[in-house]
């Protein structure tokens, strides 16, 4: 029987900024540490992301839990570094629900904003990371099986696993065979998660990881072949899960599914 093993690991300090692949991570119950630890508002305190602001894929952004320290690199070359102090709380809105958030004093506010061509505030999310479901999806995980069957659906050499920005790729299993692992657990490295459901599917994914253009029509080639299943959510594509038991994830280690 052919090993589950992970492999690869993508993770990003602010959301809908480009991801980076990492040797390891570690899981906690809100996430990977550091994950999708801030995010950004509109003048109206609404989240913003890469499907309404694509050029937001441009930005990479590394934060240094040790030193305290967020860099953002931007397309022209500008770096936009220094401790990223919080100051007074907000009531933001995460989707269509009331958040509460930090802004994060210093000149990554006015940088990004500058280069996205409108009001921008960075601020830290209260009480764990700014991933979609919170806690309870925690943890994203896809095969890399499935991604060579939605290429080859779509006639394409590849489709660049960034577009889906999931946590964890893993080797050794049919593509979607990830699907049947909705309502069970696995352990993953040293820690355990519980899935909970399908990933559902947005324009993000149609946009260039690097550029933020759209250029890909991910969503209509999922709709031929990935429509009306018994999912948790339309156009599925991965599965998201809560971690059960906290612990470090590294790339090749073992994924064993306990029921």
């Amino acid at each position: 029987m052919t090993a589950v093993t992970v492999r690869t690991l993508s993770v990003t300090p602010i959301k809908g900024t480009r991801l980076r692949t990492v040797d390891e991570v570690v899981l906690d119950r809100f996430g990977a540490q550091g994950d999708r630890r801030y995010f950004l508002i509109d003048g109206r305190g609404r989240m913003v992301n890469a499907k309404t602001v694509g050029e937001l894929t441009a930005l990479i952004a590394t934060y240094s839990e040790d030193r305290n320290r967020l860099e953002l690199s931007l397309p022209d070359g500008r770096v936009v570094e220094g401790e990223p102090l919080l100051g007074e709380a907000i009531e933001t809105r995460f989707y269509s629900e009331p958040a509460l958030a930090r802004l994060v004093v210093g000149p990554w506010s006015g940088a990004i904003g500058d280069y996205a061509g409108q009001p921008l505030r960075l601020v830290q999310a209260i009480g764990g990371g700014a991933v979609d479901r919170g806690p309870a999806g925690g943890v994203t995980l896809i095969s890399s099986a499935s991604f060579a069957r939605l290429a080859e659906v779509g006639e394409r050499d590849g489709i660049d696993p960034r577009r889906f920005r999931m946590l964890i790729e893993v080797d050794g299993i049919d593509a979607h065979a990830e699907d049947e692992w909705v309502g069970s657990s696995a352990r993953v490295g040293e820690a355990a998660v519980r899935f909970a459901g399908h990933v559902g599917r947005c324009l993000i994914t149609s946009r260039d990881p690097d550029t933020g253009q759209i250029d890909v029509p991910t969503l209509d080639i999922l709709e031929r072949y990935r429509s009306g299943l018994r999912t948790t959510e339309p156009l599925p594509f991965g599965i998201y899960g809560e971690v059960l038991e906290p612990g470090k994830v590294r790339v090749g280690d073992q994924v064993v599914a306990e029921g």
